[in-house]
């Protein structure tokens, strides 16, 4: 079979066949190629040494203790600008449950495939003849969407625990299921993530969530008993149930809010943000006198909560202070009867203009994770109609490109209403044609305009008024049509 490889990667294998060496394609990119799916990012492996690897390619970079040689292409694409080039290696003792404790540069492409994590990641291509090496039935394995360990599973995971959250992730980025065995074995050795940093952890998750299908990977977590170990508050959730408006606990809720910003390809921040919206539900959790379940002050408790979460596992705090900030407002409309514009114009203050979609978006999901199919009912459509209509700059004597100052300055008009009725007129003006907004005409027709009488210049200063006032109603009522309230 035929294959298409980028000319940056074919250049660096015919440089080391060329020079005597072999050269496989290995891992995720052979993976990706048999899936139909477009590589990532490209790594080689050969029997050629660290050192050989280099002089073969002098523009190149080793800087780890794996072999790993860099090799700079001065492709455009970032994807291509570095291959990496790793020798043939085996490895031994894992004390830290996470990285080797001796590496040896080996001789042989069989033992290099057996240390590897999974079958579908343990596939050399020979790119120059088109042929396969596929000791472990990876390629069966990926025509039946299967995730397999290599070997035997709990010997794998005690060598690298990442690879239990990796399986999980290769879940969600593949749509495939996990073998039977390797998934027991996740079960048996989950206590052993507690060796890897949190930062890696970070990593697996945020592949998880910009995945298609986060929700199958995080239920299988949770599951398997690993989701504790990514963030333990997400499973207080599991079994709690809620209110009539909701049909399902807590947690799957979470799964699901999460899952629909993901079909709606909405941002990194949104997915996160539906992952905890919720998180300090079970806490917060009351009996009314009816009997009913309420959360009060959830979102003021979950915030908190979402803070120490996200803190523990290293996000960057430009992303910790905005999904904690759609954590804190999601509730903003728990009262949708008592929409006011100054009531909207509160919450873009408080969550920020540059949020405000973001909440609203994240308020669909929230809506969709309850079991209802309807992503925005009138009174939603409403709220973000009146959202659009706070942020618009309002039609104004502010808009022109003149001011009072400049009246009283250029043409030494003293404080007063000729003031006033001349930017309304002009105001007319420029509502008719905005290419008259320049500062050239605008004193040119102010020159013209205070030659009036008080009672003409009046007359027109309150005929811009009423302008003014027309184009205010039917912005207003153009943005009420967008969102289909009127």
């Amino acid at each position: 079979m035929h294959y298409r490889i980028p000319e940056e990667v074919s250049i660096v294998s015919s440089g080391l066949r060329g020079a005597g060496y072999e050269s496989y394609l290995v891992g995720g990119c052979v993976r990706d190629l048999i899936i139909g799916r477009e590589p990532k990012d490209w790594d080689i492996t050969t029997n050629a040494k660290p050192e050989q690897i280099q002089a073969i390619f002098p523009d190149s970079f080793y800087e780890n203790d794996y072999g790993t040689v860099g090799v700079k292409t001065e492709s455009l694409d970032s994807r291509l600008a570095i291959v990496e080039v790793t020798p043939y290696r085996t490895e031994s003792g894992y004390s830290n449950k996470r990285h080797p404790d001796s590496v040896a540069f080996g001789t042989s492409l069989l033992d290099d495939l057996a240390r590897r994590d999974f079958t579908a990641n343990a596939i050399a291509l020979d790119e120059d003849k088109g042929h396969l090496v596929d000791p472990y039935d990876g390629q069966k394995d990926i025509k039946d969407k299967l995730i397999r360990a290599v070997g035997n599973p709990s010997e794998r995971f005690g060598e690298d625990a990442l690879r239990m959250l990796r399986a999980v992730r290769l879940v969600a980025e593949l749509s495939f299921g996990i073998d039977g065995a390797t998934a027991a074995a996740i079960s048996e050795n989950s206590k052993h993530l507690s060796h890897v940093s949190r930062e890696r952890v970070k990593d697996e998750l945020v592949r998880i969530l910009n995945s298609t299908k986060p929700m199958d990977a995080l239920v299988l977590a949770q599951r398997l008993g690993i989701l504790e170990y990514i963030s333990p508050d997400l499973i207080r959730g599991v079994g709690v149930e809620q209110n009539q408006a909701h049909s399902y606990d807590v947690f799957e809720h979470l799964m699901r809010t999460m899952q629909h910003a993901a079909d709606k390809e909405w941002s990194f921040d949104i997915r996160l943000a539906g992952l905890f919206h919720d998180v300090s539900k079970p806490e917060t959790r009351r009996k009314n006198e009816k009997g009913e379940w309420t959360f009060h002050g959830h979102e003021v408790v979950g915030s908190r909560v979402t803070k120490k979460a996200l803190e523990d596992l290293h996000f960057p705090r430009e992303t910790i202070d905005k999904v904690v900030k759609l954590v804190r407002w999601h509730m903003f409309f728990s009262d949708p009867e008592q929409i006011t514009l100054s009531a909207v114009r509160r919450m873009i203050k408080n969550v920020g203009e540059e949020n405000i979609w973001d909440l609203l978006n994240l308020r669909i999901c929230d809506r969709i994770g309850t079991g209802r199919p309807k992503e925005q009912p009138f009174r939603f459509r409403k709220y973000k109609a009146m959202v659009e209509q706070a942020l618009r700059d309002p039609i104004s004597v502010g808009m022109l490109k003149t001011d009072g100052n400049r009246l009283m300055e250029v043409f030494h008009v003293n404080p007063g209403p000729r003031i006033g009725w001349t930017l309304n007129a002009l105001l007319e003006e420029v509502l008719d044609d905005s290419d008259k907004n320049t500062e050239d005409y605008l004193d040119k027709r102010t020159a013209e305009l205070l030659m009036m009488s008080d009672e003409s210049l009046k007359k027109l200063g309150e005929s811009g008024k009423q302008k003014r006032e027309a184009a205010e109603d039917e912005e207003v009522r153009q943005i009420m049509s967008k969102h289909h309230v009127c």
